[in-house]
């Protein structure tokens, strides 16, 4: 990379002479005197001479001899005239001699080449842009001049880079140098103080046929067109990657010109001519350019071998690409292996005791927030120590085994099974009642107790202790799951003592939150379909099962809300209350006297188990069809609404807890 200042910063920047420099403000002003222009011209007399001497050429072909600046001058027109001083003061500056010469007179003839073809372009889309093609023409690469003089050493190789590549020489510029030929010759426009015009032009020459699509509502967008494409005709013409030169050039003549490929041949045979006349006014030799034919038959050869090379890249490319895929598969197996012994037991393929313990803390700041109760259950071998002395360590092994895949059958889905340490495993369960762990324990045990294992042909028995508890975490969770694992681990060890193979089970949920349980239980659409006897618990069980999970659960304040049960500000002025007592929402609204027990449980029911989702799950089930659902829904809510009426000892209790 190389600082732009380098370029900025020399002294080999081209100039141009005070003539050009006056000439260019007078172009400016339609109402330019055109005496004054003359006099202008006059006041350089290398540059009349010269100028004089083009009038008189076959490039402008005017049908009598001019042998005076003031018969030329308006002959010819400001532009024009202005134009050709620019272009002997730059043909000044690409003059030069040492090993770089030879691109110097590349860079001049190119220009030459496309001003000429701006030239004929603009005939095309309208003469008005006639003048002011040729000289933007002349001026699109000024910036490749300023770094052929400027840091000519930096230049060099990455000219050489694009060559032997075939690849867009502004492309491989900015990725080597940090700037590219484009941007510095917009920068000399806007020091010699050319139009808007120009540098929008100028700016635009090498953009891509995309690019230059997406620019059809500029309002030069004649101009950018016609430059960008004069642009690909003095590559075409000059660059060794003609191939890529022709590529874009069809691309550009056949959507902005209407030019079929066929007509392309003979509109380069025109540039070829009219080029070749402006470089006798210039005194140039283009005898080393080749004719469109010659240079036609190696384009369509190096595009072959574009689009053989490219052809070669794609399928060199699908190849990596299915390697990479393969690595790619083969590392997400690799690391799903990685995470899985980062979270289960080796031996059993349970879930480690890290794993409990991150999910418990999730679980427990889930509860928290939506007041639903947690449980655990542990559950201990008995006299597992005998088992590994007497029959040996790999029997132990097969024990914890047989023990782990009976608990993990036997465990629903949204609970989560473990292995806590040793012979000791936990689950945790997901929104238990009492009476429901217990019978999950119960269940555990008897499985346990009637599992088959064996050593050397006879039955070992094998029995576990179980101890549960199950708890409600208040918002503030500080020390709760300590207590609830040191419950449930003394509720094992009581079932122990009392002579094992039994369960244990305890609660430390409030009897306030146990009624709000119960009322919670009996207000859920479930529990009022079965009531209704519109299905049977094993029926609506199913279906709940098959109940997508709700996503973020609509805050009970919102609902209270909906349901008109609270006013926006009332909602505002509980949670302010919630925020410094950190108490539930439904504690501080029955402490304001705003809801009532009942009304808390109807809102927690519908947060809960939301009926419009069990309704469209009974329809996908086809248990029930629209018309009937959406009554029942209906129904419901408006008799668990009217059982949701205040009772004086049920507010006075939670308010109280």
């Amino acid at each position: 990379m190389i600082s732009p200042e380098k370029i900025w910063s020399s002294d080999q920047l081209p100039t141009l002479p005070a003539v050009a420099v006056r000439l260019l403000d007078l172009s400016k002003n339609p109402d330019t005197d055109i005496k004054e222009v003359i006099e202008t011209i006059k006041a350089d007399p290398a540059i009349t001479a010269k100028i004089l001497k083009a009038s008189n050429s076959s490039f402008f072909g005017l049908r009598s001899e001019c042998k005076g600046i003031e018969r030329a001058v308006p002959l010819l027109g400001t532009m024009v005239v202005t134009s050709l001083a620019l272009s002997f003061s730059l043909s000044e500056s690409a003059i030069t001699e040492g090993p770089l010469k030879s691109r110097f007179d590349s860079y001049w003839k190119q220009s030459i080449i496309q001003s000429a073809a701006a030239e004929l372009l603009a005939s095309k889309l309208g003469n008005e842009l006639k003048y002011d093609s040729f000289l933007i023409g002349l001026l699109q690469d000024i910036g490749h001049l300023a770094m052929l003089r400027s840091i000519p050493n930096d230049l060099l190789p990455v000219l050489e880079q694009a060559e032997s590549q075939q690849r867009n020489c502004s492309e491989v510029e900015t990725e080597v140098l940090g700037i590219n030929h484009t941007e510095v010759g917009v920068k000399m426009m806007e020091r010699w103080q050319m139009s808007e015009q120009f540098k929008s032009a100028i700016a635009h020459h090498h953009d891509t046929f995309e690019q230059l699509k997406a620019l059809e509502s500029d309002p030069n967008f004649k101009l950018i067109i016609i430059i960008a494409t004069s642009a690909s005709i003095g590559d075409y013409f000059c660059s060794p990657n003609s191939g890529l030169a022709l590529h874009r050039l069809q691309e550009l003549t056949a959507e902005f010109y209407n030019m079929p490929h066929d007509d392309l041949h003979g509109f380069l045979e025109n540039v070829q001519s009219r080029f070749e006349e402006a470089a006798q006014v210039f005194q140039v030799n283009m005898d080393d350019i080749g004719s469109p034919y010659e240079i036609m038959a190696t384009a369509n050869e190096q595009l072959v071998q574009l689009t053989m090379k490219a052809q070669v890249d794609s399928t060199q490319a699908c190849a990596r690409q299915a390697v990479i895929e393969e690595q790619k598969v083969k590392l997400e197996s690799e690391n799903k292996q990685l995470q899985s012994k980062a979270i289960h037991d080796p031996l059993t393929k349970a879930y480690n005791r890290s794993y409990f313990n991150e999910a418990f803390e999730k679980e427990i700041y889930s509860c928290a927030r939506a007041a639903h109760p947690i449980g655990i259950i542990f559950s201990d071998i008995d006299r597992f120590k005998q088992l590994n002395d007497t029959y040996g360590h790999q029997f132990g092994d097969l024990v914890l085994q047989r023990v782990a895949h009976v608990a993990n059958e036997s465990t629903r889905r949204s609970d989560v099974f473990c292995r806590y340490g040793g012979e000791e495993f936990v689950i945790m369960v997901n929104n238990p009642s009492e009476n429901g762990i217990k019978e999950m324990a119960e269940r555990l045990r008897a499985l346990i107790e009637n599992e088959v294992i064996e050593f050397e042909g006879k039955r070992v028995p094998v029995t576990a202790s179980l101890g549960a508890v199950v708890g409600i975490p208040p918002r503030n969770i500080t020390g709760f799951a300590e207590r609830l694992v040191a419950e449930a681990d003394e509720a094992m060890y009581e079932s122990k003592e009392k002579g094992r193979n039994q369960v244990h089970v305890r609660s430390i949920i409030s009897q306030e939150d146990q009624e709000l349980h119960r009322l919670i239980k009996r207000s859920r659409f479930s529990r009022w379909l079965v009531t209704k006897k519109v299905f049977d618990i094993p029926t609506i069980s199913k279906a709940l099962l098959k109940c997508p999970k709700q996503g973020e659960q609509v805050k009970i304040g919102e609902l209270a809300i909906a349901e008109k049960l609270l006013t926006a500000e009332q909602v505002v002025k509980i949670l302010d209350q919630q925020k410094e007592t950190e108490s539930r929402f439904g504690e501080v609204a029955i402490r304001q006297d705003l809801l009532t027990l009942e009304q808390i449980a109807y809102l927690l029911a519908l947060q809960i188990e939301p009926p419009i989702a069990l309704g469209k799950t009974l329809i996908t089930l086809e248990l029930l069809d629209s018309t009937n659902t959406a009554e029942l829904v209906k129904q419901y809510l408006s008799e668990i609404k009217d059982n949701a009426a205040p009772k004086e000892e049920h507010r006075t209790e939670y308010a109280n807890s």
